[in-house]
This record gives C-alpha cells, structure tokens and sequence, in this order.
C-alpha cells in the first residue's frame, strides 16, 4: 500500500467480530470517555462488511467501546479479504452496508443493486485518506512532468486511477502522456516499486508511508486538494427497511471516529491490529483522522461519475439524488 507481514496484508480475518446490542431495551454502556450514554430502544440489525483498512476503525472503536450498544443498535462486523469478496455479499444481500469510495458506489449501481450513501468516511478534507505518486528508489524522477512516456502502475478503472490521473492533471500531464501499468494487488505494486521494476506508482497510506521509508521518492499526493473520498453506503432496500438502525450505525461511526481522532494514544493497538499496520512503521505511522461524518458534496461526485462516464465504465454520470440519501447522517 516485502516481507511475509506485507504479503499477508489483506489476509483474511478469521473470527468474526460480532456487535454487543441486542433486540429489546439494553442497559446503558459507557462512552469512549467514561461518561454513562442514556439507554434507548433497540433498532434492528445491521451487517458491515469490513476490510482490513483504516476507513473501517470506527467499527472497530465502537464495537470496542460498546457504542453500538448504547445507541440499541445490533451490528455484527464480517470481515472480508478483499473489495471484490465485500461487494460480492453486499449484491447479495448478505450484508447491508460498507465503507468504499464513489467509483465503487456508482459500479454497485450499475450492476443492479441500488444504494445510498450516507456520509464520508476519510476525506472530508485533504489531509484524509491519503494517496501518493511515488517513483522507485533509483528513478531519476522528481517531479510529475518527469513521467512522460514512463511506467505508472495502477489498479485501473478504480479509484486509484481516478486519483491518479487527477494527479497527473495536476502537474500538467495527460492520462496519454504516461503508461499505465495494471498492478491490482497492492502489495505486488509496492514490491515492484521498491525493486524498481516500475517506475511509479499510485499508493494509499499506510504503504505509501512505507514505501517512502524504504527508499521511494514521493512526488505527489492528494493532501493539498481534497480528490477523494471513502463514503459509508447501504442497500436501498436495508435503508427502506430499517432507516433508524442505519441512521444510528453513521452516528456511531462518527462518535467512534471522534474519540479515535481525540485519543489516538488509548486506540494504538486497535490501529495496528485493525488496520494492518507493517511491522515495519508500526512505531512511527500516525493514527488516521477522522472529520464528523457529513454527505459529500455534489462536486466530488460529479467529478468522479464524471471521470467514469468519460472512460466509458457508466453510459451517462449519475446524478447526486440517484447515489446519496443526505438525511442518512447525523
């Protein structure tokens, strides 16, 4: 985002991690800070799809912290080893919600099966969720015009595509004026930066921090304009169903992220066993932020179905009231 810490990344979890609330009217649970929350009427359940990523540590901080609990809310956490296997269940009705970005949202779309996002996960401003163009360690490349006609490796028609040709744009090149290279696993990118077998690459945190530890050189990032965003979204039909427990799981998610954001010390072990943080930076990679959840604009999205409808992976950009249900945060 090598050694066999790195290959396992994105292993599967084998145990899942199931909510506290339960139907019927639980006791109160202390908050992240101690304080008695008030008890209140159980909403029905709710299934998460999770992946092994930082976007997701609010789950992880509010299963721990007994917040689901203390807002009558039964939410069981399944854990997937991949955005594919995640998806796959979400089509299927097997969960009813996940934290992904808009390229994912508009792909679930497309393929039959109606959502609606909530609010935004990381990137509710730049600093969030970063992503990195990163050249390998012997490169000769400082600076994005450097790229022309050389190697970019990317996961294509994603949103690390997306990211990067908004770089790209940034620094004054064309999608055409480089050659992208189709690296899907994230950790095989980073092992072919690393050895320099391609000459850049598009990166999340925390193994772009990795990468640049060991030795690659970063060129840009998306810290200075806010170009994407992960977002909580549901099944149409579970938020037709069952409105008041999803509105209660994004104002969780946010209570959660708060108290993460504000104590990042008392969470660290939670960080590094949720997020999979490398071995090797465990000690020096900071705790993501977390911003309280709010809709994303309709700018961001344009911008994004945009950038599908041009690539041709949707026949016409959706508009924001097909894809996000606004009154869904807090």
């Amino acid at each position: 985002m090598l050694t066999v810490a790195l290959a396992a990344l994105f292993t599967l979890q084998a145990l899942l991690i199931t909510g506290c609330g339960k139907s019927g009217n639980p006791q109160a649970a202390p908050g992240p800070n101690g304080a008695q929350a008030p008890s209140v009427a159980a909403a029905g359940p709710v299934k998460l799809g999770i992946l092994p990523i930082e976007d997701n540590l609010p789950f992880y901080v509010a299963e721990q912290e007994g917040l689901f609990k203390a807002r009558g809310v039964d939410v069981t956490l399944v854990p997937f080893s991949s955005a594919q296997e995640r998806d796959a269940a979400m089509q299927a009705g097997q969960i009813d919600g996940e934290v992904a970005d808009l390229v994912a949202v508009a792909l679930l779309q497309k393929s039959g099966t109606p959502v609606k996002v909530a609010a935004v996960g990381l990137g509710v401003n730049a600093k969030e969720g970063r992503f990195a163009l990163l050249a390998s360690p012997k490169s000769a490349v400082r600076q994005v015009s450097d790229l022309k006609n050389a190697q970019v490796a990317i996961s294509e028609n994603s949103i690390i595509e997306f990211v990067g040709d908004q770089i790209l744009a940034e620094g004054g090149l064309r999608p055409a004026d480089v050659k992208k290279m189709a690296i899907p696993k994230i950790p095989v990118r980073l092992q072919m930066l690393l050895s320099d077998q391609i000459t850049a690459a598009i990166l999340p945190d925390p193994l772009a921090f990795l990468a640049e530890r060991q030795g690659a050189k970063l060129i840009a990032d998306d810290t200075q304009k806010n170009i994407s965003q992960t977002v909580l979204l549901f099944r149409k039909d579970s938020v037709e169903k069952n409105r008041e427990a999803i509105q209660k799981v994004v104002a969780v998610y946010g209570e959660a992220g708060q108290a993460l954001t504000a104590d990042p010390a008392k969470f660290r072990p939670l960080v590094v066993a949720k997020a999979n943080i490398p071995k090797e930076i465990q000690d020096s990679y900071q705790s993501p932020t977390f911003s309280k959840p709010v809709p994303p604009s309709r700018e961001d999205l344009a911008r994004v179905m945009d950038w599908m409808a041009a690539k041709k992976l949707l026949e016409k950009p959706y508009a924001y009231e097909d894809l996000v249900d606004p009154s869904l945060a807090p």
